[in-house]
Order: structure tokens, then sequence, then C-alpha cells
């Protein structure tokens, strides 16, 4: 099976707030990029499950609508997965996350602790993850590509849900883009807690990154908790499996080590949904029906 685990899409890119602009533009050399529901839908054929994440975050001014992604998702529900998205700056934010767990669309959370200046640690956040534990639903942190400037540069540092997996050992974490630019930090916290995973979204753009990133997992033993993620519609899931089996084309005629190819196709198609939790009857039909 083959999950996408890092998805946005939203109606419109000003829902991500006055930094939008300027954040395409420092991302992908564009002033905008098309998110849209239709594109994606197109994106995800090769794929055999997407989560789709929302977005909020007040202090940003972003809001990629929950009620938007549920809408989404439920169109297209033996394919996508909704994510839901909780502002951690948000008193209520614990009481949130229960009315959305207990919407079918739903099966994990996100939050991004640098884009809602909040620690990670927060007593605001701890209580949206007991929430999230006492359902069994992951939590994704999103970076949400570099850091905007009216975020929190050092809570998106990894190492800051070591307390958090040492708290709630129940509950179970996926850290965005392996980390970056803390690739380190993240594979030492993936190696020293069994519940904490990493998805490798945004990599595929940035080959030696990419290159030097899945190296270290291999020497750090943790190419088992690394999950495919195409961070859609910065790249396309067919365009992100491409770039993981060329990863070594950066580094081809000299004596720098290598990753297995298994190892690579391991995270291309690994089951993430039962490793998450989230996996349910469907899931299974769909793997027994894609050929090869």
């Amino acid at each position: 099976m083959i999950v996408d685990c890092h998805t946005h899409v939203w109606a419109a890119a000003a829902q991500l707030g006055p930094e939008a602009g300027q954040f395409f533009r420092r991302q992908c050399g564009r002033a905008e990029i098309s998110g849209g529901p239709a594109d994606h839908a197109l994106a995800a054929e090769c794929v055999d499950r997407s989560l789709v994440l929302a977005f909020c975050s007040d202090r940003l001014g972003a809001d990629v609508p929950n009620d938007f992604v549920a809408e989404y998702v439920a169109r297209h529900a033996g394919k996508m997965i909704g994510v839901g998205a909780v502002d951690l700056a948000d008193a209520r934010a614990a009481a949130a996350a229960e009315r959305l767990l207990d919407r079918r669309e739903f099966r994990a959370l996100t939050v991004s602790p640098a884009a809602q200046g909040v620690h990670p640690c927060d007593s605001r956040a701890m209580d949206v993850y007991a929430a999230a534990a006492r359902r069994g639903a992951p939590v994704l942190f999103c970076r949400w590509g570099h850091v905007p400037r009216g975020g929190r540069m050092e809570y998106a540092r990894p190492a800051l849900l070591d307390e958090v997996a040492a708290e709630l050992p129940e509950l179970v974490m996926v850290v965005s883009s392996l980390g970056e630019p803390w690739v380190a930090e993240c594979l030492a916290l993936l190696g020293k807690n069994p519940r904490v995973y990493a998805d490798v979204a945004g990599l595929s753009r940035r080959p030696w990154q990419a290159y030097n990133a899945l190296v270290l997992a291999h020497q750090y033993n943790v190419m088992d908790k690394l999950l495919f993620g195409s961070d859609w519609p910065f790249s396309t899931p067919a365009e992100a499996i491409q770039a993981l089996y060329r990863l070594h084309e950066v580094s081809q005629g000299t004596n720098l080590p290598a990753v297995p190819r298994e190892a690579l196709r391991g995270i291309v198609e690994r089951d993430a949904l039962s490793l998450l939790g989230i996996a349910r009857p469907g899931d299974a039909a769909a793997e027994a029906a894609r050929p090869g």
C-alpha cells in the first residue's frame, strides 16, 4: 500500500495568511500555486490513500478550514483521509480536538507549534495531545515549510517533543519533513521513542539534503520510522516517489555511502495507516485490489 501521509488542499492561497505570497516565492519561486481539490484528486491517483491536512493559525491569520477538508475527503471517502487542524493557542483547543475526532472524516490531528506560537509542551498543547491519545489518534507536527516570520522558530525543534513522548508514551506522533533543518535531532528522537515517526515531505525538492538525511537515517537504523509524504501541491506524489528512487544521482561516481534500494522502497510502500493506528477494514481491501 502506498500512503501519502502529507498533503495540503485549499480553496485559495489567501487562506494561508498574509505571508502566503512570500512563502510561495521562497518555496517554489512563484507567487502562488494551485492547491485546489480537483488537482489534488488527480495527483493522488498513483497512491492508495492520501492524508489531507487542514491548517489554522490565528497568529498568522491562516485558516484552511476543517469543514472544507471534511467536505473534500467525504467526496473521496475510499481514497482521502482527513487530518483536522487545531490551533494550540486557543484556550478551547482540547475541546475542539475532541469534536474533530468525533467526525468520521478525521482520523488524526495536525498542529504547528512554530506557526501557532506555542511551546510544544505548553499545558494547552498537552491537553490536545492527551485528547488524541485517548482516541487513539496520531498527532502530526507540521512545520509548514520554512517557519514564517510571525512564527517561533525554536518551537519547531524536534527535541522538544521528547518530553511529550515521555509524558504520553501511548501517543503516536509524526514529525513533518524529517524535522529539517534539525534532521539529526529528529533521527535521535525517532530512535529513542517507539511511537514517534517522521515523514519525508518536501525533501524531494532538495536532492542533496534528501540524500544526506536518508543516508543518516539508514546509519541511525531508523529507516522503518520514516513515512512517505509528497507535500502536495509543492510536489506531486509521482514526483516525490521518483525522487526517492533517484536518491543516489547526486553521489554517482563517488565513494559516498548509499541507502539500499529496498530501504527506499520501504518508505514508499510502508503501511503507514496500520503503523499510525488509523487503518480501517476498507484500507486492506484497497491494497488487495492494487495491480501488482
